[in-house]
């Protein structure tokens, strides 16, 4: 037992296991949230599904239902959550206030005229994420699009991966060469979006973002970006209610929206509001890092007068 506990902690893989409530016949991906990596699979008329030697991690789960729509959902992967055989399992309460409407159906010129050629390097390319051999997954990605340059998905994986390994500059080309292969898909207009974040434009952020909350309503991405650019804008009671929605979409999102929420009601005073937002994302982020660092600012914050 000792042996096989030592091996599991030098393999550091774990065995996620989920359940779809009400079951449901659904397809499932997952997709590394801050590092690059993509994983499909089935839930079967139980509504269970199986990602099997996942590194640690935080991904995004996203289940998409026919007829019915996709719904988005951020599962961390770590020791703190799972069972000592590196077991995780999960339960996805499907919630239809929380669905994105199913456009699978429309399709447009632009895909209709992607070859078979450009598809299947695009098939191989989620392979190789799979297996996170990065390189070649950039490298199959590549031949997509000089095989077919209107390939929306494949520029957008690009800007991904980019925007993953810290190349910001080249994410922020692969997405709008995205946008211009599709100037109304969503995908590329959100990421572009981060990424203007993280470069500190938020005014250009602020149309992107903009637009992606309102086409895309039930995704905690883009309205979680949203509050960060009205922050960044010095507009804290906007930021405010774009952080929230992000946290009642999906209380565990990886960008973290309580830590700037609390930031936000800290600047003004508010430190019991601070607080509870701190414990709010501890209560989501079991294991984090830097828990300790946070339990002692809700010590102080709680220690002093405020509302």
């Amino acid at each position: 037992m000792i042996l096989a506990a030592f091996l599991f902690f030098l393999a550091q893989n774990f065995d996620l296991r989920g359940t779809l409530l009400p079951a449901t016949q659904a397809s499932v991906s997952l997709h590394g949230s801050t590092s690059p990596f993509n994983s499909s699979t089935l839930a079967g008329p139980d509504g269970r599904f199986r990602f099997k030697k996942l590194e640690p991690g935080t991904y995004t789960l996203i289940v998409f239902v026919p007829g019915r729509g996709e719904l988005r959902k951020t599962i961390e992967v770590t020791s703190a959550v799972s069972s000592s055989k590196g077991r995780i399992e999960i339960a996805v309460r499907l919630d239809d206030a929380k669905f994105a409407p199913d456009r699978s159906s429309v399709v447009t010129m632009r895909e209709l005229a992607i070859p078979d050629s450009a598809r299947n390097e695009f098939r191989r390319a989620m392979e190789k994420l799979e297996s996170r051999d990065v390189e070649a997954a950039i490298e199959h990605l590549n031949r997509a699009v000089e095989l077919a340059p209107q390939f929306v998905a494949a520029w957008n994986h690009l800007g991904t991966i980019a925007y993953q390994t810290r190349r910001y500059t080249d994410a922020e080309t692969f997405f709008r060469r995205s946008l211009e292969a599709d100037p109304n898909a969503y995908e590329p207009l959100v990421n572009l979006g981060g990424v203007l974040v993280t470069l500190g434009r938020f005014e250009e952020a602020w149309t992107c973002n903009l637009h992606a909350t309102l086409q895309k309503p039930t995704d905690a991405l883009a309205h979680s970006q949203m509050g960060m650019t009205y922050a960044g804008l010095n507009r804290p009671d906007l930021a405010e209610k774009y952080l929230l929605e992000a946290i009642r979409l999906d209380p565990a999102h990886f960008s973290h929206p309580q830590l700037l929420l609390a930031e936000i009601y800290a600047g003004r005073g508010q430190r019991i509001k601070a607080a509870n937002a701190l414990e709010d994302f501890l209560r989501h982020h079991p294991g984090y890092s830097g828990e300790s660092r946070l339990r002692e600012a809700i010590s102080k914050l709680r220690g002093s007068p405020g509302t």
